[in-house]
């Protein structure tokens, strides 16, 4: 679900302990590029243990271990959005680099290659995030058509299903919601009914979107609520199920407030 502020460096998967609540982490730049320099020369050195298409014995121990070293790195890369590898050029290089053999490229060409190929995939997540922000624009303001939607001068809309009753919760305040999260073409990227149980999170650990939303809602209440993409992930997006400018919807139940423990 909605994880925090606008100004990310980097989205780390977004998981709370039981869904997509928390957002994004905000790590410092130099944190970053340090963590983007280790993978680079991960991927540099280990472009190796990929799939190639054919059976393998798993058999030995090393033969098990190193089939899970494989699948870690083909785990990463899948992280990090690189799922375009040519299996038979990226086993040579491991291995290569394993023989102790010479690189058939010069450290200028991978350094080259790698430029182009960050380069490329920049582009293309550009492109992405202008196809999203338009298609996004377009859904809402068909959305706001609907009778029933209330738009918020801030672009958030939100339908009341049931009204609920009783107070509503502060901003800082911890909470318990049952929700669906689904991207404008209906796939649903988090669920916390597909946990079978509910969520508890504190307001001011979701993105402004959904704390807004909750804050508006009073126990036992469920609406429906779209938000622009600058009041959900934004550019950055979320991990692999949130794209660029996403909009998203939000099936929200909201249950209560959550008692907080009295010191002794």
């Amino acid at each position: 679900m909605p994880g925090s502020g606008k100004n990310r460096e980097m989205d780390c998967g977004i998981r709370h302990n039981d869904g997509l609540i928390r957002g994004s982490l905000n790590p410092n730049r130099k944190k970053f590029k340090t963590m983007k320099n280790k993978f680079l020369i991960l991927f540099s050195l280990l472009l190796c243990f990929a799939q190639t298409g054919f059976a393998v014995e798993l058999n030995t121990h090393k033969q098990k271990y190193s089939y899970a070293i494989g699948l870690q790195i083909g785990q990463m890369l899948i992280a990090q959005d690189i799922r375009e590898v040519d299996a038979d050029a990226f086993a040579a290089a491991v291995s290569d680099y394993l023989a102790k053999k010479q690189p058939q490229l010069s450290q200028e060409e991978m350094q080259a290659a790698l430029r182009k190929f960050y380069a490329d995939a920049k582009a293309a997540r550009a492109e992405l995030a202008k196809e999203n922000l338009a298609k996004g624009a377009k859904y809402r303001e068909e959305h706001a058509k609907k009778p029933g939607v209330t738009v918020l001068k801030n672009g958030l809309q939100y339908e009341v299903m049931s009204p609920g009753n009783g107070a509503h919760p502060k901003a800082d305040q911890r909470v318990e919601v049952h929700y669906t999260g689904k991207l404008i073409d209906g796939t649903v990227f988090d669920s916390s009914h597909s946990r079978g149980k509910p969520t508890q999170f504190s307001l001011n650990g979701v993105v402004p979107g959904f704390r807004e939303a909750i804050t508006r809602m009073q126990p036992g209440g469920k609406w429906v609520v779209v938000m622009p993409p600058e009041l959900a992930y934004g550019e950055k997006g979320a991990g692999k199920k949130i794209g660029p400018n996403e909009t998203l919807t939000f099936e929200i139940e909201y249950i209560g407030p959550v008692a907080t423990a009295q010191p002794k």
